[in-house]
């Protein structure tokens, strides 16, 4: 065979591994309607919302957001400023096992009575202790006004809303539980008592993944040409 097909065999292989690499997404995220049916201090209420939630990476872990785009409840009186502070566990799957608990500021304005009470968005810090894909499903939804607490509970068994492919701190694979302690105020967000992440990871916005992508495939793009130049001296050799 000579150098020149040589070269283009190589050049070939190399770009198909490229395009491989570039095609294998960090993160899976989708909006899910979750059926929350609430036990209020008036009796049961329920309300079908969708949610998003969202991750992006933070130190050595991430932050989650978690956002109701309809109200699930409503209240028979005025909640007045400040008056309700929502909250809500974001349940683990997959690689790791567990709960992230996310919190969220108080009303920022004045809620009518029997009008859908809109909660804020909830944030928290997950940070992973296993290597490997980790699914989040909203959990369950407490709302506290006037001295009252409501539970909302998903009863429609819904489907995860974000997907990772994450780093924990050893590096290794494999199922794991998440600890349950988890710390924060209602404008801090809490943080999971996982050990510390292991390297970087790209955020999950589609241009951080992309540029990690690219990275990855530039290096199989390199490792192809390096093949190419190691061919092209072995056949000048023979030909010598």
């Amino acid at each position: 065979m000579s150098n020149q097909k040589r070269t283009t065999l190589a050049l070939a292989a190399a770009l198909a591994g490229s395009i491989v690499v570039a095609g294998a997404p960090a993160a899976h995220a989708e909006v899910v309607d979750v059926n929350y049916q609430c036990v209020t201090p008036i009796g049961p209420k329920g309300a079908v919302s969708p949610i998003d939630i969202k991750g992006v990476k933070s130190g050595d872990g991430y932050k989650l957001t978690m956002s109701f785009q309809k109200g699930v409840s409503s209240s028979p009186v005025e909640l007045g400023k400040g008056a309700m502070n929502p909250s809500a566990v974001i349940e683990l799957g997959g690689a790791e096992q567990g709960k992230v608990q996310v919190n969220g500021p108080a009303n920022s304005e004045a809620i009518p009575a029997n009008t859908p009470i809109k909660i804020s968005d909830l944030s928290g810090t997950y940070t992973p202790k296993k290597s490997g894909k980790v699914t989040f499903t909203a959990g369950v939804l407490t709302i506290k006004a006037l001295g009252t607490t409501t539970t909302c509970t998903p009863k429609n068994s819904p489907g995860p809303s974000l997907e990772l492919d994450v780093q924990g701190a050893g590096g290794s694979s494999g199922g794991g539980s998440a600890d349950g302690g988890s710390t924060g105020g209602a404008s801090t967000g809490g943080s999971t008592g996982g050990a510390s992440g292991g390297g970087e990871l790209p955020r999950t916005g589609p241009l951080d993944s992309a540029v990690a992508l690219g990275t990855l495939g530039g290096t199989v793009l390199l490792t192809g040409a390096a093949g190419v130049l190691w061919l092209t001296r072995r056949g000048q050799r023979s030909a010598g």
